[in-house]
């Protein structure tokens, strides 16, 4: 909608400069030359260094079979209450943060446009929730996108985040997707994700940019 209607960039962001409390940090797909030339416009300046995201795609047709997984390991989506507290474990160990609890996840399956049958979790012998895939996809474009992807730290390098985000890409698939498009860290500072969804055969095609910006209010 913002592309189609360039001046409601400078509505939202008119709206934003007068409600928030510090500055402004407004990052942008290097394809949205709409919205650069609104914060330019507004005086916003880009950020020269700092992370960024590399936006990557990939076509869905011709995907690899998932790779066998270590012996009691399974990929499934969520069936209970169990399981979405274990998902919700799986989380904050991957990324160190407390934000995902357990009731934030079974709010976040109750809306739209959620799909269980793109959120997928793999499962070590014992039941415990190790890595995740969630998926998200647009009928309109046919595009699927994956976020947010983790494994536990002391089941890394098994290949597990592979496994069940190729799981996901076939989900994406048979739902009718043509695309999958996923965004990982771009810079040195944190390269992992961006390498792994190469190996799969993503690629990049634009780079997010950080402008900066005062409110108004």
């Amino acid at each position: 909608m913002l592309q189609a209607d360039p001046e409601l960039a400078h509505d939202v962001l008119a709206w934003a400069e007068q409600t928030a409390p510090g500055p402004l940090h407004v990052e942008v797909a290097g394809t949205e030359s709409h919205l650069v030339k609104a914060l330019e416009q507004r005086g916003y300046t880009q950020a020269v260094d700092g992370p960024f995201m590399a936006c990557l795609d990939l076509s869905l047709t011709e995907l690899p079979d998932v790779a066998p997984l270590p012996d009691g390991y399974a990929i499934r989506a969520q069936h209970d209450d169990t399981d979405v507290a274990g998902r919700a474990a799986a989380h904050r160990a991957a990324f160190g943060s407390t934000r995902v609890t357990t009731e934030r996840r079974a709010r976040m399956r109750g809306t739209w446009p959620y799909r269980p049958e793109l959120d997928l979790m793999m499962t070590a012998p014992a039941g415990d929730v190790v890595a995740y895939c969630q998926g998200w996809y647009d009928e309109v474009n046919a595009t699927g996108a994956s976020e947010p992807v983790g494994t536990r730290p002391d089941q890394r390098r098994q290949g597990l985040a592979r496994a069940v985000c190729t799981a996901v890409l076939h989900a994406f698939a048979r739902a009718g997707g043509r695309r999958a498009i996923v965004y990982s860290r771009g810079d040195a500072a944190y390269p992992v994700p961006e390498r792994l969804y190469e190996s799969m055969g993503f690629t990049a095609y634009t780079r997010t940019h950080t402008f900066v910006g005062r409110p108004t209010g």
